[in-house]
């Protein structure tokens, strides 16, 4: 099923999590909050066991959509690159969606519901990813010609370039790396709850895709970033961490009035048919109104 380098990165973010502890002790002690900082490692352990569990289902739907491929991709070094750079796109798009249809929200909302940001965030992930079905926007390029196995390897070194850089220990990069790469500066901007900073900087590796697709906002010194979900958890219950949007939409839906039912599947996370509720382009609107 291809290589899978996020095993043997484990240590190594291990290590990296230890020193960032060490140096929040010194430089930021709010860095590091206990009850946060187990409940992420917690979701991050309940989204391995998931990923192993349905890991061969998606080989499999990836192999079954490569029979049908456009074209046959071979081996060489140049298709590993622009495989990379097409499943970082793949993820640009699903992680976009992510933010702006509510039913994959649900499934990628236990990542941003820490109020903390550091390396331990980065392992805030999803239990919920396959009921979601977002990952066919990765696996939809086996269609094009991918070999899944190829697919499969190229997304684990996506992931694993995507811990770095949750952190506030790491200030801005050089310019000329910050245009074409995804930065701790960039995405503290996304993880943040700030008016300015809703739902941009979608980015997995390269940045360039916010940038082209006019969804990139840079980092302001002026108003630094504050981090959770606009509708904070308030809680470090686990089970509650990993499910609450999708308790909150079944609610949603089986108390709305029935032409407004899909709307809270569907539509963008906060939305209300009576308009009761703000979403973030509501939120956005409103503080570029007053700016």
């Amino acid at each position: 099923m291809g290589f899978d380098p996020v095993p043997y990165a484990i240590p190594g973010f291990v290590a990296l999590i230890l020193l960032e502890m060490l140096w929040a002790r010194r430089r930021a002690p709010t860095a590091y909050e206990p009850r946060d900082t187990l409940t992420s490692l917690l979701l991050g352990l309940g989204s391995t066991v998931v990923g192993v569990a349905v890991a061969g289902a998606l080989f499999a739907a990836a192999t079954w959509l490569y029979q049908w491929r456009i074209y046959t991709f071979g081996w060489q070094w140049w298709v590993w690159g622009l495989a990379f750079v097409l499943d970082d796109l793949g993820y640009y798009i699903g992680h976009r969606l992510g933010h702006r249809v509510r039913w994959f929200w649900a499934s990628h909302v236990n990542h941003h519901s820490s109020q903390h940001y550091n390396l331990s965030t980065a392992l805030r992930q999803t239990w919920t990813g396959p009921v979601a079905l977002s990952f066919v926007f990765r696996i939809s390029l086996a269609l094009a010609g991918f070999h899944p196995a190829m697919l499969a390897t190229c997304a684990g070194f996506n992931l694993i370039y995507q811990f770095w850089i949750h952190t506030e220990a790491i200030g801005r990069c050089p310019r000329w790396f910050e245009a074409v790469m995804n930065t701790p500066s960039h995405h503290r901007v996304h993880h943040a709850t700030n008016p300015r900073y809703l739902d941009r900087n979608f980015a997995g590796v390269f940045i360039v895709w916010d940038r082209l697709l006019r969804s990139f906002t840079p980092e302001d010194d002026t108003d630094p970033a504050r981090y959770g979900i606009t509708r904070q958890l308030g809680s470090f219950n686990l089970l509650w961490a990993a499910f609450h949007e999708w308790i909150a939409i079944v609610r949603d839906v089986r108390r709305a009035p029935w032409r407004a039912k899909w709307g809270y599947v569907w539509r963008l996370p906060g939305w209300s048919h009576d308009g009761s509720r703000e979403t973030s382009d509501m939120i956005r609107e409103r503080w570029l109104g007053r700016e």
